[in-house]
């Protein structure tokens, strides 16, 4: 890698704070190498890296999924669009199931959501004499929603 970007640079392009990127560094998102003084150094593509587990986290994933499939990746060179692609098909599964959960709950969120409060008239349909605690305790009816 030529001269590379000082972890400053990274900082400003990605808006994230220094300590987030050494974070990600110590969970191994990204890999700088270091120049002769010591320095770390960053190339481009670690900008693509640190957005993706950005958005990710934004999306409820968690930390330790998202630098599993970022590890398939290559070391110190840009990914191909084939392992973009390879690691956008494991996630887009994931997103689709949570937009159907999502677009469940807000269908069902002003009905009985099965918590056994027994306080909607919908509750009484849905819910009498709250047998959904026998499935178990919580909101019942969401906790299944799509899987």
């Amino acid at each position: 890698m030529p001269q590379g970007l000082s972890i400053g640079d990274l900082a400003d392009r990605t808006g994230l704070a220094v300590s987030a990127i050494r974070f990600y560094e110590t969970h191994e998102i990204i890999k700088p190498v270091r120049n002769k003084g010591g320095h770390r150094r960053y190339g481009r593509h670690d900008i693509r890296r640190l957005s993706f587990v950005m958005a990710a986290q934004k999306l409820g994933f968690p930390l330790a999924e998202i630098a599993g499939h970022l590890r398939a990746l290559p070391d110190h060179k840009a990914p191909t669009k084939a392992d973009w692609t390879r690691i956008s098909k494991a996630f887009r599964k994931k997103i689709d199931a949570r937009i159907a959960a999502l677009e469940e709950l807000r269908e069902k969120l002003d009905g009985c959501i099965g918590c056994g409060c027994l306080s909607l008239k919908s509750c009484a349909l849905y819910n009498p004499k709250d047998i959904k605690a026998q499935e178990g305790p919580g909101p019942r009816n969401l906790t299944q929603l799509s899987g």
